[in-house]
Protein backbone atom coordinates (compact mmCIF):
# COMPACT_ATOMS: atom_id res chain seq x y z
CA UNK A 1 0.00 0.00 0.00
CA UNK A 2 2.93 2.40 0.71
CA UNK A 3 4.06 1.86 -2.56
CA UNK A 4 1.33 3.35 -3.91
CA UNK A 5 1.09 6.49 -2.02
CA UNK A 6 4.70 6.78 -2.88
CA UNK A 7 4.20 6.71 -6.57
CA UNK A 8 1.38 9.42 -6.60
CA UNK A 9 4.07 11.65 -4.55
CA UNK A 10 6.52 10.85 -7.12
CA UNK A 11 4.04 11.64 -10.58
CA UNK A 12 4.49 14.59 -12.30
CA UNK A 13 2.07 17.37 -12.14
CA UNK A 14 0.91 20.03 -13.80
CA UNK A 15 2.75 23.39 -12.55
CA UNK A 16 -0.31 26.47 -12.32
CA UNK A 17 1.53 29.52 -14.31
CA UNK A 18 1.42 31.60 -10.88
CA UNK A 19 3.54 28.30 -8.99
CA UNK A 20 5.53 28.17 -12.34
CA UNK A 21 7.08 31.86 -11.72
CA UNK A 22 8.57 30.39 -8.48
CA UNK A 23 9.70 26.63 -9.67
CA UNK A 24 9.88 26.54 -13.36
CA UNK A 25 7.43 24.73 -15.93
CA UNK A 26 5.95 21.48 -14.93
CA UNK A 27 5.31 18.85 -15.02
CA UNK A 28 7.25 17.47 -11.95
CA UNK A 29 6.48 15.58 -9.40
CA UNK A 30 5.21 17.23 -6.02
CA UNK A 31 8.42 16.46 -3.92
CA UNK A 32 10.63 18.28 -6.87
CA UNK A 33 8.27 21.45 -6.17
CA UNK A 34 8.88 21.50 -2.94
CA UNK A 35 12.21 21.23 -3.42
CA UNK A 36 12.48 24.33 -5.64
CA UNK A 37 10.45 25.85 -3.28
CA UNK A 38 12.62 25.99 -0.26
CA UNK A 39 15.55 26.65 -2.33
CA UNK A 40 13.91 29.67 -3.69
CA UNK A 41 12.61 30.75 -0.31
CA UNK A 42 16.52 30.45 0.99
CA UNK A 43 17.65 32.02 -2.09
CA UNK A 44 15.58 35.19 -1.54
CA UNK A 45 15.84 34.94 2.15
CA UNK A 46 12.59 34.75 2.80
CA UNK A 47 12.40 32.81 5.94
CA UNK A 48 11.09 34.83 9.06
CA UNK A 49 14.02 35.69 11.59
CA UNK A 50 11.88 35.32 14.23
CA UNK A 51 10.53 32.34 13.33
CA UNK A 52 12.30 29.79 10.80
CA UNK A 53 8.79 27.91 10.30
CA UNK A 54 7.05 31.06 8.84
CA UNK A 55 7.56 32.58 5.60
CA UNK A 56 7.23 35.96 4.36
CA UNK A 57 6.07 36.12 0.59
CA UNK A 58 7.67 37.92 -1.48
CA UNK A 59 5.19 39.14 -4.96
CA UNK A 60 5.57 35.51 -6.94
CA UNK A 61 5.13 33.37 -3.62
CA UNK A 62 1.79 35.40 -2.64
CA UNK A 63 0.03 34.62 -5.77
CA UNK A 64 1.06 30.82 -4.21
CA UNK A 65 -0.50 32.03 -1.01
CA UNK A 66 -3.53 33.04 -1.92
CA UNK A 67 -2.23 36.46 -0.93
CA UNK A 68 -1.04 35.95 1.85
CA UNK A 69 1.97 37.76 3.27
CA UNK A 70 3.06 35.03 5.50
CA UNK A 71 2.72 31.11 6.23
CA UNK A 72 3.40 28.44 8.03
CA UNK A 73 5.42 25.71 5.80
CA UNK A 74 2.37 23.15 6.84
CA UNK A 75 -0.15 26.13 5.27
CA UNK A 76 2.88 26.69 2.54
CA UNK A 77 2.19 22.56 1.73
CA UNK A 78 -1.40 22.96 1.06
CA UNK A 79 -1.74 26.23 -0.40
CA UNK A 80 1.16 24.71 -2.92
CA UNK A 81 -0.97 21.56 -3.53
CA UNK A 82 -3.87 23.94 -5.34
CA UNK A 83 -1.49 24.67 -7.98
CA UNK A 84 -0.90 21.26 -8.74
CA UNK A 85 -2.82 19.78 -10.83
Amino acid sequence: MATKSNSAFMKPMTVSADLAAVVGKGPMPRSEVVKKIWVYIKGKNLQNPKNKRNIIADANLKKVFGGKAEVSMFEMTKLVSKHLS
